[in-house]
């Protein structure tokens, strides 16, 4: 629709200022498509991108760059980067776009930005949203493998998973070292250049914040602000404290309960009630004829022990899912598992849908798995966790026959810079506690860090954070900004019923 702002646009013979809006656009419009396909480089053309189905389609700029799967061989096939850029509300933006690096790892940004586009609606009034979907991911050549995402949640035995893993490698269409965060980040610079963008403006939720750390390691030049969301610090191998981190979580939500009395004299002895499911399920998994809450099909599923716990860590993420926990394992201890085993399909078929498991792969085998440290391990504290060392195990064995990439040699270390960066943490995060935050900070030198109390995993969609996102990108800091409003940050009361909290 149009391009990063008039001091940008190649010099036409009209002034564009003395233009009416209309005619002002479509100028711009023609002179930077012009000057794209002049280059070579990245054609975009009118699109509508899409979170899927069920969700309303967005207008956009969209095209492609061609990158070497193997940058270092001057013979490497080449892959496609998919690109869309969603314009600024503005008809003259600042010249910095927005860039959202989405999490997983193994989910595309465009697909990510569509599901949130709102919580992006305050900064998008005066910057473009660049979407580039990382290597691997979305439209870039996803690098997936026919098997679902039970792999990642330890649902198979080590030879099972060892097994579709060489399965999932037969199949992919590229070589998987070369899908390393480290080659990611080159290939988004290669973007920048190539849409002759001047800097960009990182927002990184997740495992998305390694790459955004990552990019302002490498280019910070062409860096203007971070956010990071859910922060991952670059000398954290993750892995080993998924699992401690979860029941960190757990335990918490527990607590909450018993604090807040209608919850509490619903519910009474929460925790103890499940520990007793847990063990129940282990001992002897649940057979059920379920309809999937998505397709409506009726499956016949066991529900033990390990789905349980996929199911619970992953309703902990969020708030809103949080406030169904203590319902749905009360009804659970009571022997009705409908609830959390409907849940269950229906998270983990959303998992398989967004994230691809061979990206996946390739950044754990590469960047993490190898740093692991067994001396620091605590193989007690995992038995104990409802997550228990399964899935630390599963890892583990896809990654013993995935091969490794490159990593660049300053990957692991804290990233140490002047770049204005915000961090943000939730509370209740049950996969990046505040604690990480503090860890990746420890080397800025213009930080602010802001934490929201039982929150979850990402907080860009709760309460005023939008606008302070904004107040930070056009600012380049928090300097004298009001961010009292997190306070009334709203968390989801606990449900006492399905009908939904107490009055």
């Amino acid at each position: 629709m149009h391009g990063y702002g008039p001091q940008d646009i190649p010099p036409v013979p009209i002034p564009l200022f003395d233009m009416s809006p209309t005619a002002r656009l479509v100028l711009m419009t023609f002179a930077l498509h012009a000057a794209g396909a002049a280059a070579g480089t990245v054609d975009l053309e009118d699109c509508r991108i899409s979170a899927g189905p069920a969700f309303p389609t967005i207008k956009a700029r969209c095209g492609t760059l061609e990158r070497p799967v193997n940058p270092d061989d001057a013979q490497s096939p080449l892959l496609e980067l998919e690109i869309a850029l969603v314009p600024a509300l503005n008809l003259e933006p600042e010249p910095d776009p927005i860039v959202p690096l989405a999490g997983g790892p193994g989910q595309g940004a465009i697909q990510f930005y569509s599901a949130y586009a709102h919580a992006f609606g305050h900064v998008r009034r005066d910057r473009d949203i660049l979407l580039v979907d990382q290597r691997g991911t979305g439209g870039s050549a996803r690098l997936d493998c026919p098997v679902d995402e039970d792999l990642i949640e330890g649902q198979y035995s080590t030879e099972t998973t060892i097994r579709y893993t060489r399965e999932c490698l037969e199949t992919l269409a590229h070589d998987p070292r070369f899908f390393t965060s480290s080659i990611a980040v080159a290939d988004l610079e290669a973007v920048r250049i190539a849409l002759d963008i001047p800097a960009l403006n990182l927002y990184g939720v997740s495992y998305g914040s390694r790459v955004a750390q990552h990019y302002a390691r490498r280019y910070p030049e062409a860096t203007r602000t971070i956010v990071l969301d859910g922060v991952v610090p670059p000398q954290l191998a993750l892995g080993p404290d998924i699992a401690l981190e979860a029941q960190r979580v757990l335990d918490t939500i527990f607590a909450r309960c018993a604090l807040d009395p209608p919850c509490d004299e619903r519910f009474p002895g929460l925790s103890a009630s499940f520990e007793a499911l847990k063990k129940r399920l282990d001992a002897k998994p649940a057979k059920l004829e379920l309809a999937h809450p998505l397709t409506g099909v009726v499956e016949s599923i066991s529900f033990g022990r390990l789905e349980l716990a996929a199911a619970v860590r992953l309703l902990a993420y969020h708030p809103n899912t949080v406030a169904l926990l203590p319902l749905m394992i009360s009804e659970a201890a009571d022997g009705r598992y409908a609830p959390l085993a409907a849940q269950y399909q229906m998270t983990t078929s959303s998992l398989s849908e967004s994230l691809a498991l061979g990206m996946h792969n390739a950044v754990m085998c590469s960047e993490d798995v190898p740093y692991y440290d067994a001396s620091r391990i605590d193989g007690a504290a995992l038995d104990a966790s409802f997550i228990g060392p399964l899935q630390l195990a599963a890892i583990e064995a896809m990654c013993s026959v995935w091969p490794r990439g490159p990593v660049d040699a300053d990957f692991k270390e804290p990233l140490a810079t002047g770049i204005p960066t915000l961090l943000l943490s939730g509370g209740a995060d049950p996969v990046t506690p505040p604690s990480y935050a503090d860890l990746a900070a420890q080397a800025f030198r213009r930080a602010w860090l802001l934490t929201q109390p039982d929150q979850g995993h990402g907080q860009l969609v709760v309460g005023c954070m939008p606008r302070i996102f904004e107040q930070f990108v056009q600012n380049r800091g928090l300097d004298g900004v009001d961010t009292s409003c997190m306070e009334r940050s709203f968390v989801m009361p606990f449900f006492l019923g399905y009908s939904g909290p107490a009055p």
